[in-house]
């Protein structure tokens, strides 16, 4: 796993602009701790900081490989490629030859071997640049489900990219603006395919080419996700989600460094552990676990809508029957609201799209994992590929007209909206943006012939969630994990999984009437009967009234700055009076106003960013 970063520029020679190069990839230190590299040659330069996983020695970047005729071909690479096996023997077998170990090296060949084609054979998580010198052309792809971040900023004379923003923002010729429709993006919780918040930048697409030459730039989707007849029955079904789970969790294993699993207690996580955990033990290994708490909450839990039981008892359910090697990350509420930890989740996404204490826990988690352990697998995804959330059993989500995660968000938390200057709220119109990006993404969907309206009404949501949703939650676990130098992957990803699940009829996915059905029964053997039978539950959240009190002292602190640049999008009266109100009877909206304002604060702080609203 690693950070790059590069600058195609046509009508310069980038060796007289090494410091700009050196500063974009130094902003990717985080992803890459173990080593550094550039390559600059005429209108090129790329740039790799690299966390050493697979042939530690041997897979340094940006590396470098010759055509017949003497010109280069030079790669820089983030992520696995998990058939990269195969792909070398078939390699091999063409002529190819390989002085390391690594799956780069073999991303390369297949770059020289079938050109942009090369996407189509890859079965991993990746984003990666290709500078072919004898076409003058950079190439950058990024993988099927957009679980590897990719950006880039066009300019008049080529592009700048990088795995994450703050790389292309090091660059002068980036501007650090963000106009409406960015404000737009922050506040919709909606992920617009290809926005990239920052005005002037954008997103590599999830399954897509892009190119770019002195004709300019271009763009193709080699893959999307397509409707298919399902022909398997339920069994046949059950047992082939089975196979693939058992491939894909081998194959996600592999590492030359020590990995772990993370553990939270439900079916997702508990069902990946519990394989890994199999799979390591015929041959003689242990898997480690871990797990995050909060201090006092399962002794003091109280139920909710959301949450119905503490993880832990299922969690060490779990270790108990899987004989991992667990450890729980217990954090208290102090640690939690402490700015500098917000500041460094902001940080490494760049922007304050946060979900307050779930987004700090899971960074400090992921921080007392990387003492441990430098690959990790998560249970990430699985509730959009299998149909786990709530809202895909709620009458009013299904029947909405707009996402489905929104209407149980708004009633919980509350919107934005209350939070807001009235100028700003008027000028964004959010309503009016979540209804045509929503009217948008459903013209994707492709209906069945002869599915019914109830069965076409389900494949809607599931492609809203696997489409637009999950790339949230992606994009979240992995700026968390990189930011400490932890790489995290998401097994239920695998597109093969995600292809032939999709195409399960929703009668299928739901067949004894609860959540994830498939799932559940494909990995039955190695559950315990507490997580077999456990309702979904979220992702944990303190329940501590320090916590709520903490964030109201953060927001006097604020209000003592009045000329504050908060001030321009959140309303000062709201501030104050959710400052001042009781911590213990503050509701769940009040709290995530006031996490969302201390972010957007810090954010402004960090980054200076220019607004406009015009």
């Amino acid at each position: 796993m690693c950070g790059i970063t590069g600058w195609i520029s046509f009508d310069r020679e980038l060796r007289a602009e090494q410091a700009t190069v050196d500063a974009m990839t130094e902003t990717m230190a985080c992803r890459g701790p173990d080593d550094r590299g550039t390559w600059v040659q005429g209108p090129a330069a790329l740039g790799h900081r690299r966390l050493a996983i697979i042939d530690l020695p041997g897979g340094r970047q940006p590396m470098v490989a010759e055509r017949a005729d003497g010109t280069k071909v030079v790669l820089v690479y983030s992520g696995e490629t998990y058939n990269f096996g195969e792909l070398r023997s078939e390699l091999v077998d063409k002529g190819h030859r390989f002085t390391t170990d690594s799956d780069t090296e073999v991303v390369l060949h297949a770059y020289l071997e079938w050109g942009e084609a090369v996407a189509e054979r890859l079965n991993g998580m990746f984003a990666f640049a290709v500078w072919d010198e004898q076409r003058q052309r950079l190439v950058m792809i990024r993988d099927r489900m957009g679980i590897k971040p990719f950006y880039y900023y066009p300019t008049a004379d080529g592009v700048l990219f990088g795995s994450e923003p703050k790389a292309i923002l090091a660059n002068p010729l980036a501007d650090r603006r963000v106009g409406l429709d960015g404000l737009r993006e922050m506040f919709a919780f909606v992920k617009t395919p290809g926005h990239a918040v920052w005005e002037g930048m954008r997103e590599v697409e999830p399954g897509t080419v892009v190119t770019v030459d002195r004709d300019g730039l271009r763009r193709h989707a080699y893959w999307a996700l397509r409707t298919r007849a399902h022909q398997d029955d339920r069994e046949t079904s059950i047992g082939h989600v089975r196979t693939l789970l058992d491939d894909i969790v081998r194959r996600q294993l592999v590492s030359d460094v020590p990995r772990c699993t993370l553990l939270s207690g439900g079916l997702d996580s508990s069902a990946m552990t519990a394989l890994a955990a199999r799979q390591l033990a015929e041959a003689g290994e242990t898997v480690r676990s871990f797990a995050v708490d909060f201090v006092g909450q399962t002794e003091n839990f109280i139920a909710d809508d959301l949450r119905a039981t503490p993880d832990t008892p299922f969690v060490h359910d779990v270790a108990r029957l899987a004989r991992t090697e667990h450890q729980d990350i217990v954090l208290d509420s102090a640690t939690l609201a402490d700015l500098d930890v917000r500041a460094k989740m902001i940080r490494a996404r760049d922007i304050p799209m946060g979900l307050g204490d779930m987004d700090s826990s899971l960074y400090l988690l992921f921080k007392s994992i990387r003492q441990h352990s430098t690959v990790a697998l998560s249970g990430e995804s699985a509730d959009e590929v299998f149909g786990g959330y709530k809202q895909f059993f709620d009458e009013d989500a299904r029947k909405a007209n707009t996402f489905p995660w929104l209407v149980g968000f708004i009633q919980h938390f509350g919107d934005d909206d209350h939070i807001l200057n009235s100028d700003l709220n008027s000028a964004l119109e959010l309503p009016s943006y979540v209804q045509d990006n929503y009217d948008r993404a459903i013209k994707d969907v492709e209906r069945l012939d002869g599915e019914s309206d109830f069965e076409f009404r389900m494949r809607k949501i599931c492609y809203l969630h696997l489409t637009r949703f999950v790339r949230i939650l992606l994009d979240r676990k992995d700026r968390a994990s990189m930011a400490v130098g932890l790489e995290v992957r998401v097994p239920f990803c695998d597109h093969r999984l995600v292809e032939y699940v999709y195409n399960t009829p929703w009668s299928l996915k739901s067949f004894d009437g609860r959540e994830k059905s498939l799932l559940r029964e494909a990995t039955a053997d190695v559950l315990p009967r507490s997580v077999y039978d456990r309702v979904k539950s979220p992702y944990p959240s303190t329940q501590d009234p320090q916590y709520a009190v903490a964030l109201q002292q953060h927001a006097k602190d604020l209000l003592a700055r009045p000329s504050h640049q908060i001030f321009d999008i959140v309303d000062r009266g709201w501030l104050q009076r959710a400052a001042d109100h009781e911590a213990p009877q503050i509701t769940q909206a009040s709290r995530r106003g006031l996490e969302r304002t201390l972010d957007l604060a810090l954010w402004l702080e960090m980054y200076s960013p220019t607004i406009t609203l015009s």
